[in-house]
């Protein structure tokens, strides 16, 4: 939490608390993991000023443990979110299948996944590991707002992320 996104957050004045998959929670299989974070939500971060960033597949556990409950209260702002398996043998990248990788676009096309009122997502034109397509059904799906962020890839930039969460924080 000291790097990144949590040295963004904490510069901000924020104090930033979460999950690393790293340790004895990354040996939990997901259903466990997104149990975990739904009860650390539930527990610490459940009234209408709660502010949660995800990022990658942060954001897949993040959409896994708020299947588990009603709708977050706060705002919710995913980055770059993994929401199934990719491969992308054409730029020379393996591709990769998290657990349960067809599942949030099952549940999103079957009108089944719970979604936070204020919820939203932003992604590379370029990111392979969460194709801008999908991500922008996964939208539509949902009700959840996209932004598409032009030539950026998985890792959007320092200045567009710094700029984001200097308006979303507001």
């Amino acid at each position: 939490m000291d790097a990144g996104l949590g040295l963004a957050l904490k510069t901000r004045g924020f104090h930033v608390s979460g999950r690393e998959t790293l340790g004895d929670f990354a040996k939990l299989s997901l259903p466990h993991q997104a149990l975990a974070i739904s009860q650390d939500l539930q527990a610490d971060f459940w009234d209408n000023d709660a502010l949660v960033v995800a990022n990658s597949y942060g954001a897949y556990l993040f959409l896994f443990a708020q299947a588990l409950m009603p709708p977050l209260l706060g705002k919710v702002l995913l980055l770059s979110p993994v929401i199934g398996d990719v491969s992308q043998s054409s730029v020379g990248k393996v591709g990769f299948a998290p657990s349960y990788a067809d599942r949030l676009m099952a549940l999103a096309r079957l009108r089944e996944l719970v979604v936070p009122e204020h919820c939203e997502i932003h992604v590379g034109a370029n990111d392979w590991q969460c194709p801008a397509e999908r991500l922008s059904e996964f939208g539509r799906l949902t009700g959840v707002p996209v932004t598409i962020v032009p030539d950026a890839g998985h890792m959007l930039s320092y200045g567009y992320v710094s700029a984001l969460l200097d308006q979303w924080l507001t």
